[in-house]
């Protein structure tokens, strides 16, 4: 139940952290995406129950306040939040590796989805350029600031799901 109430509130502070802060620090022209970081790491926590609900939220806030189609914020983070849940399952032991090859993948679809509209819309973006001065900066900073959240929602989540005590 906690972490329905907390997800607007975060989500919302990390969408204004991102319009804000974050996509302000360029690397090239790459930035950092708060929002799918916070998703990613959120995901992967053992015990989150509604991280499908956390990536519809957060899709549908960014596609409000993109200038890309709606869906195209919503498709990737539902597909971020799932590969997560994915990967989670499989590699359990390691969550910071697995937050390192989400975040990899989730930059990747992102960017991917990002560049297939803008296309389709008529936008004439050379993909090599694309890639080597937006997606590859964008994945760094990506991996750098996702070592500094993942421990931060970790915390979170052991506040909202106390570890259980045996007796």
């Amino acid at each position: 139940m906690w972490e329905i109430v907390i997800s607007l509130p975060l989500l919302g502070l990390a969408l204004m952290l991102q319009l804000a802060v974050f996509s302000r620090l360029n690397l090239l022209y790459g930035s950092a995406d708060l929002l799918l970081l916070v998703l990613i790491a959120w995901s992967l926590q053992e015990r989150v129950r509604w991280a499908w609900v956390w990536g519809l939220l957060a899709g549908l806030l960014v596609g409000y306040v993109s200038g890309l189609s709606w869906y195209v914020p919503l498709l990737g983070y539902l597909g971020v939040v799932g590969l997560a849940q994915a990967l989670r399952r499989r590699v359990w032991q390691a969550p910071l590796l697995v937050m390192l090859l989400v975040t990899l993948a989730g930059t990747l679809l992102m960017h991917a989805l990002s560049f297939v509209t803008l296309r389709l819309s008529g936008d004439p973006l050379p993909l090599g350029d694309s890639f080597n001065l937006i997606t590859l900066p964008s994945m760094f900073l990506n991996l750098f600031i996702g070592l500094l959240i993942y421990p931060l929602l970790r915390d979170l989540s052991v506040w909202i799901y106390p570890p259980e005590v045996e007796a």
